[in-house]
């Protein structure tokens, strides 16, 4: 049987029962049950893991050990009854025959028999009583409580019911050997956590001035002791437990938290709060002020707690109360003993708080504690002033003191100061101790302030001395400024700062070249991976077709091979070894040529192709010449089709190089993990598209499609960024994850995944507003527009809420945070940076566009480099290019972004410590990655990315520039760049006026100054006269004024007739 009872624990606990039953009077703890008859123990479905353990299931474990739901247990004078199913039959059975009073079993039928006499026999028994105990206050349902209700209201005799609660706390009260020894273990785990994990995270918080959010850190703390079942569960914090004593053989799966860990301070929106049932905000943790920490364990079902105030730079006033509640504990461990009532207790304190403080009497709680042990709190062991109850030797109470409502500096605040105590014959004993004295819970920000004795000093900034990042957008600006910057503020303008700040960036960034690529590191190891491929066609000449006997040239898709005749031989070239195949026709003659992949070809892409030897003699070409011109067209076509398959596979291998095999989700077991109903999915799945949900589950994220039959699984170990977009302006709102490495969707290859759901009035139905019938105009707009305004809100809330969650969870699993980053729209521009124009909104880490596909995701540490490329005076965009720190990845193109926005975008590039360099023309940077990546050390001690120039830097003519930099230049880069603007974004309509975010075709032209626009008018002007001499003709009056006006319209707007024209 692998459910083993304690018959010893039940045999000697219900014969203290019934011997407190008989001689219990109307003026003890046991009076509820003084004039009963019997009492029952109804039992239903269980508890879910929101609600707190009910007062009939914690007697059930008192009793049996373990929790038994749809049981009924009904305690007579002479016998006990005991209701339930056959399997629960089976493993009660046990406790039969051992105690002094007879324990009878009624099993019901199972599920597929008729139903049997079981519940009707316990229900006469629980008639023929005049008065029965019951605990009325519990909330059951379930099916078989449906039947008992039936029987109960058919019935024309029903027992007077009785509260029994008061009587069932008293049975369980007093604490025997075993149950001490399971809260003594649960009060170790308590204490543990909070001295070498909470105080400590806290403190670190506090000192590095870390944005964490209340409940983020109240989800760390949970995390300890590990979640998760089967191999990819996590298991508890060993680096935290080894820390602790006489823990070495604790069973883990039976330690769980009594409630949610409560984490509070000034910046929580819901106020300070002493109830264990407050709820963590996920507002941030603030940097000063009180601190409200409290948290309970259960090991074996039995409970322990503690609660804790620190304070960062606290008021005299608030150490003199912190050391008040300090002193009162110590008091009320000595008064608390055996035969002491609950209000005697809670008079006393108070008694002493008005003999010290009196003007904190007011303020102070209204109860110093409850009862604890199966329950968390026990009711009717409240230590409040209306209490008689006494308390006995081995029991276990929550000591909790505190005040309410407390005000400095214009600020309200509440102490706290918790823990579990141990009820003896003369005094009271702490089983929960550590991080309480004022040098451990005080903190203290000047260090001028400080006495002799040591104190903890907490610092805004951050550990390693760098500027923290804080997300303000007032001045778009995402980091504070530098000490030196704020130092030389008022004698710098934001140009000279800024550039000041770019040749630091830039001297670091070379500085770094140099360090890592060093002598024994120069390659970049953009050619680490490739070496030479063989290609096997044939294991043997038996595996030829016999094709090969008639010497024809043979194609053999199988083998993937084509078979060339050479000197009577036939002889067999694997695809990959063939470059590309031609076909012409002379005279009767057809001529079929097959070139070869060869060393020194100048091939392009193919160019770096490497060979085993490439000094050994190669055969470029093979040409044969035949009179069967349909032949060789049928030849001529299969090598072209293999050659062509042969590439397709070769690049969906290499796009599929990254693709990840992500490990199994683990679905939460026991309770309902948090969901996000409505949802649409991209990229979307195959079939039609219906919204779907997003669940929680231990180790990450299930899409669910409505139809079931599909779904996307991604775990948290695989999510690089987590975003969260609202609908303030969008008409999506959008929880967005970027993956560290991609995944398949279907046949979808994908790097994002995103979860939305649209945020437009085609989702509500409005036709049940009866408003609509009567009231019309201005009235009726208003109500709609401010309808809309909280829809929007509440599908914010709905989503941050969700990706928090998804936050706390990937962090909890990680043991790394994952920060949900925010789009700051303020600091949003235009910009290319596929085929169509898109707003690119800056993040804490990134730049994104999520709106929509294809999106970018852009994390700012990957880039090494930006580069503003057609700065010029008159233009009216530019473009900027991302050179990413991995130099075998391609450079990032963002075109035609508005000139007006440049200032904007420089000011975040330089806030984000990133490098830039501006530039009048384009750069071919195809040849100057290759450049670099083949020889980085050599690259960076030639001077790194100092020929680009950096940002801001000395005014030169562009000619000049251009002159330096013609090494990477584009040929033609003003023309050829305007052409190809106009063929790949401009669809030929827009005119200057209009401002196209696209181009038109037009903006090169633009750059000229005034002095070059005045040269080519006159050069124009000299040519066309020249032209017109030589054809005997001059320009008739009436196009004369017409040629002036366009040169001066030319002038005037920068664009020359003539060279608009071309």
């Amino acid at each position: 049987m692998s459910i083993q009872l304690n018959k010893a624990a039940f045999t000697a606990r219900i014969d203290r029962i019934y011997e407190d039953w008989k001689t219990a009077n109307k003026n003890d703890d046991y009076a509820s049950v003084a004039d009963v008859d019997a009492f029952v123990l109804l039992a239903g479905d269980p508890a879910s893991e929101d609600e707190p353990p009910r007062k009939s299931t914690c007697f059930q474990q008192w009793l049996l050990g373990y929790e038994f739901p749809s049981t009924f247990i009904l305690f007579q004078k002479d016998k006990i009854l005991i209701l339930c199913s056959p399997s629960k039959a089976k493993i009660l059975s046990q406790i039969q025959g051992d105690s002094l009073i007879p324990v009878e079993i009624l099993a019901q039928a199972k599920a597929k028999e008729p139903p049997n006499d079981a519940l009707p026999r316990f229900f006469n028994a629980y008639e023929s009583h005049s008065r029965i105990g019951a605990l009325l206050k519990d909330a059951q349902s379930g099916k078989l409580l449906a039947e008992w209700d039936k029987l109960v209201s058919a019935s024309g005799r029903v027992p007077e019911l009785i509260d029994i609660s008061p009587a069932i706390s008293t049975f369980m009260s007093v604490k025997d050997e075993e149950e001490l020894k399971s809260t003594r273990t649960a009060a170790t785990l308590t204490s543990t956590l909070l001295k070498h994990y909470v105080a400590s995270q806290l403190e670190s918080i506090l000192d590095k001035a870390t944005k964490v959010s209340h409940e983020t850190f109240a989800a760390r703390v949970e995390a300890r002791i590990g979640s998760g079942e089967g191999p990819s569960s996590k298991p508890p914090d060993t680096k935290v437990w080894s820390k602790a004593k006489g823990i070495e053989n604790i069973d883990w799966q039976m330690v769980e938290f009594a409630y949610p860990a409560i984490i509070i301070s000034q910046s929580s929106k819901t106020g300070y709060d002493l109830r264990y049932t407050a709820k963590s905000t996920d507002d941030n943790i603030a940097d000063t002020g009180v601190f409200l920490v409290a948290f309970g364990l259960r090991y074996k079902s039995y409970s322990a707690n503690i609660g804790r105030t620190f304070i960062v730079d606290p008021h005299p006033a608030q150490e003199e109360q912190y050391n008040l509640l300090l002193t009162l504990q110590s008091e009320l461990l000595s008064f608390v003993k055996a035969g002491v009532s609950c209000r005697d207790v809670y008079q006393h304190a108070l008694s002493y708080v008005k003999d010290h403080k009196p003007e904190l009497e007011k303020d102070f709680i209204k109860a110093v504690g409850w009862g604890m042990g199966l329950e968390f709190r026990d009711a009717a062991y409240l230590l409040s002033p209306k209490n008689s109850r006494r308390v006995k030797a081995d029991m276990i109470f929550n000591l909790t003191l505190g005040f309410n409502d407390l005000e400095a500096n214009g600020r309200k605040y509440s102490l706290l100061l918790t823990d579990t105590i141990k009820v003896e014959a003369t005094k009271s004993t702490l089983i929960t101790e550590g991080t309480k004295q004022p040098r451990d819970t005080l903190f203290f920000l000047n260090q001028e302030e400080e006495e002799e004795k040591p104190k903890k000093t907490a610092s805004t900034q951050r550990a390693n001395g760098s500027p923290s990042k804080v997300k303000t957008v007032a001045g778009k600006v995402l980091r504070n400024q530098t000490r030196r910057a704020a130092h030389d503020e008022v004698n710098q303008t934001a140009t000279a700062k800024l550039a000041d700040h770019q040749r630091e960036l830039h001297e670091r960034l070379q500085t770094a070249g140099l360090e890592k690529y060093a002598e024994g590191d120069a390659s970049g190891g953009a050619k680490e991976g490739k070496g030479w491929k063989k290609f096997q066609s044939y294991k043997g000449e038996a595996a030829l077709p016999p094709e090969i006997n008639k010497l024809r040239v043979v194609v053999d898709r199988k083998a993937q091979t084509v078979i060339l005749p050479m000197n009577g031989f036939a002889v067999a070239f694997h695809i990959n070894t063939i470059k590309n195949v031609s076909k012409n026709d002379e005279g009767e003659f057809t001529y079929l040529r097959v070139n070869f992949q060869t060393p020194g070809q100048l091939a392009g892409k193919k160019e770096d192709t490497p060979f085993e030897n490439p000094d050994a003699t190669f055969v470029r070409s093979v040409t044969y010449r035949s009179t069967d011109g349909h032949r060789f067209d049928g030849v001529f076509k299969q090598i072209t089709e293999l050659k062509k398959e042969a590439n397709k596979r070769e690049q969906q291998k290499k796009e599929m190089a990254d693709v990840v095999e992500q490990g199994s989700l683990v679905e939460l077991k026991g309770r309902r993990p948090h969901k996000l109903p409505e949802v649409f999915v991209r990229p979307a799945l195959d079939g039609k598209r219906l919204p779907g949900e997003v669940e929680i589950h231990q180790n990450g994220l299930r899409y669910q499609s409505p139809l079931g039959s599909q779904k996307i699984d991604i775990l948290f170990s695989n999510v690089k960024h987590l975003f969260f977009q609202p609908c303030d302006h969008e008409l999506l709102v959008i929880v967005h994850l970027h993956l560290k490495a991609p995944i398949m969707i279907g046949k979808k290859k994908t790097s994002d995944v995103q979860f939305f759901r649209e945020a437009s009035d085609v989702q509500f139905d409005e036709t049940g507003n009866r408003k609509r019938k009567h009231r019309y105009g201005d009235e009726d707009e208003v109500e709609m527009e401010q309808q809309e305004r909280k829809r929007r809100a509440l599908l914010n809330k709905e989503f941050k809420a969700f990706a928090e969650k998804v936050a706390e969870a990937a962090s909890a699993v990680n043991g790394d945070p994952l920060e949900l980053d925010i789009p700051f729209r303020e600091l949003s521009f235009e910009g290319v940076p596929f085929r169509t124009g898109v707003r690119l909104q800056p993040t804490t880490e990134c730049l994104v566009h999520l709106t929509d596909p294809p999106f970018l995701v852009v994390t700012l540490a990957d880039i090494e480099i930006a580069s503003l490329e057609r700065v010029q005076y008159g233009l009216r965009q530019f473009d900027l290019v991302l050179v990413f720190k991995d130099f075998t990845r391609s450079p990032l193109h963002i075109n035609s972004i508005q000139s007006s926005q440049m200032d904007d975008v420089k000011n975040w590039l330089d806030s984000v410590d990133i490098p830039m360099s501006e530039g009048p023309v384009n750069l071919n940077w195809g040849p100057i990655m290759k450049h670099v990546n083949e020889n980085p050390f050599d690259f960076f001690q030639q001077g790194g990315w100092s020929f680009l120039g950096g940002a801001g830097g000395p005014e030169s003519d562009h000619s000049d520039g251009s002159e330096s930099e013609s090494e990477f230049e584009a040929e033609g880069a003003e023309s050829e760049y305007s052409s190809e603007e106009s063929d790949a974004y401009s669809d030929g309509t827009g005119s200057d006026d209009e401002g196209s975010d696209f181009g038109d075709g037009d903006d090169s032209e633009d750059g000229d100054d005034w002095e070059e626009l005045e040269r080519k008018a006159a050069k124009a002007d000299l040519k066309r006269a020249d032209n017109k001499k030589k054809a005997g003709d001059s320009d008739s009056d009436e196009e004369r004024p017409k040629k002036k006006s366009t040169s001066k319209g030319g002038k005037t707007n920068g664009k020359p007739a003539g060279k608009a024209r071309r």
